[in-house]
């Protein structure tokens, strides 16, 4: 199925995302395109059913990995960056591989640099509507994606 869907999701009581303002998101259910927990919240919703669920780290984006912080030369860094916790940097690993890292401490020697999603660790809150629910087209199914109306 092809579901529609409006969102609030808050983390800590502080709205960190929503539908609201734009358009809601599609997805193809049970095709893993949204976190798992959510995916598992939404089951035997139909249109116009409105849902709160919680979704725990585990079932969002995991727990906090100890192993995904590396700590990297500050003279590795171009003088461009600015090297302050909380900025967000688009790296690629030796294999070319992109990742995306954050900068939680800065010393005299190295920049500690956090691999976890940002989400890691937190649990969820989620405000949901299902707003439209239809059957995926074939194509949708091969590409495992949903396409624009035009392209059905």
């Amino acid at each position: 199925m092809v579901v529609t869907l409006d969102y609030t999701l808050t983390v800590d009581g502080e709205v960190v995302d929503t539908s609201k303002g734009s358009e809601p998101i599609q997805f193809i259910q049970g095709s893993g395109q949204i976190i798992p927990g959510l995916e598992k919240a939404l089951y035997g919703m139909a249109v116009g059913d409105t849902k709160e669920v919680v979704i725990v780290a585990a079932e969002a984006y995991g727990e906090v990995d100890p192993n995904a912080f590396a700590d990297i030369p500050r003279r590795e860094f171009p003088p461009e960056i600015p090297l302050k916790p909380g900025v967000e940097l688009q790296l690629r690993n030796m294999t070319g591989e992109e990742l995306v890292a954050q900068i939680v401490a800065v010393d005299e020697e190295y920049v500690r640099l956090n691999f976890n999603h940002p989400l890691a660790g937190k649990d969820l809150n989620f405000t949901v509507q299902i707003t439209g629910l239809r059957f995926a087209t074939p194509m949708e199914l091969e590409h495992g994606h949903v396409h624009e109306e035009d392209h059905e």
